[in-house]
């Protein structure tokens, strides 16, 4: 194992996680479904806390691993998740219940991202997480800086899209999407960002202050 592989395995198991957030991201993997890195999860909710969030949108429910993460930020925001998967909807409300979430604080909206993101407000969220699709990373990241509050923050995991994005012969769809997101990020006079390669990779993308 490389020195970097190491790193990334230290900052992985160095989380403690919660027991409600262990125990949905085993039954993420049991259903198949890739949760975001304990890693990942533990930077999102710095970030939520960093931004005192009152209001967070997730494009991509799971059965609630990186919702939980969030929540766990930011204890007193409302989560606005978006999947077209209902069962997976179920098992997160059920884990955000069983975390002690109040369910006024969730609100699930099952339906495709694409159509439901352009009926959205903008400058809205405090926090905006992309993790759904990655073919359509570039679209979903477009309608997250419209629906971010300015000074808010837009995070897109899996933005190395495993080591591939970094390797420029790697040229599939979705290793070119996030690496001409990336580059279209890094050049831009609107934003602020980091990439940091915790876990799979973690996109930050500060909307400046108008």
């Amino acid at each position: 194992m490389s020195d970097k592989d190491l790193n990334w395995k230290y900052v992985d198991d160095i989380v403690g996680e919660p027991e409600s957030i262990a125990k949905a991201r085993q039954q993420s993997l049991e259903l198949g479904i890739e949760p975001i890195s304990p890693a990942i999860g533990a930077q999102a909710a710095v970030i939520a806390a960093a931004h005192s969030a009152s209001a967070i949108v997730e494009i991509g429910t799971g059965v609630g691993v990186s919702g939980l993460w969030l929540l766990r930020g930011a204890p007193d925001a409302t989560l606005t998740s978006i999947d077209s998967e209902v069962d997976h909807q179920q098992h997160a409300r059920t884990n955000l219940l069983d975390a002690g979430i109040a369910a006024n604080r969730i609100r699930l909206i099952a339906g495709r991202a694409g159509e439901v993101l352009p009926r959205m407000n903008e400058n809205s969220y405090d926090v905006v997480f992309v993790d759904a699709d990655p073919q359509s990373v570039i679209e979903y990241v477009e309608h997250g800086l419209r629906l971010a509050k300015p000074g808010g923050t837009v995070l897109v995991p899996h933005a190395l899209w495993r080591g591939r994005v970094a390797d420029p012969a790697q040229r599939d769809e979705v290793a070119s999407g996030f690496r001409s997101l990336i580059t279209e990020i890094s050049g831009s006079s609107a934003v602020l960002s980091a990439l940091s390669p915790a876990g799979d990779g973690l996109l930050q993308i500060s909307k400046l202050l108008s």
